[in-house]
């Protein structure tokens, strides 16, 4: 005959409710984490997967003579170009003749 604490299936004592509530939270808790981590690693994969769209370039940009580009930038508004010889150009983003000239010091 089986004592009163003990379950049919096998000799384990049955769990106090407390403690059966207590593994089913660390149960959900588990199972939600690896969800989580399974959507973070899906949406990682998803974007940064995909190359960036690079800025539309103008057809022309006139650069004075005897300048060299050291490095373009991209603003909101305007396309910048500092020269090697540490001058900084300012243009329209169609491009053309500078609009502003700026020296470094």
């Amino acid at each position: 005959m089986s004592s009163p604490d003990k379950s049919s299936d096998d000799d384990t004592p049955q769990l106090p409710a407390d403690l059966r509530f207590l593994k089913l939270l660390v149960t959900t808790l588990t199972a939600v984490m690896i969800l989580g981590l399974l959507a973070i690693v899906g949406l990682l994969v998803t974007r940064l997967g995909a190359r960036a769209p690079l800025p539309a370039l103008p057809e022309t940009v006139e650069l004075p003579d005897g300048a060299a580009p050291a490095a373009v930038t991209f603003a909101r508004d305007w396309l910048v170009v500092v020269t090697e010889a540490g001058e900084i150009l300012l243009y329209r983003p169609e491009g053309g003749a500078p609009v502003s000239r700026t020296s470094l010091p």
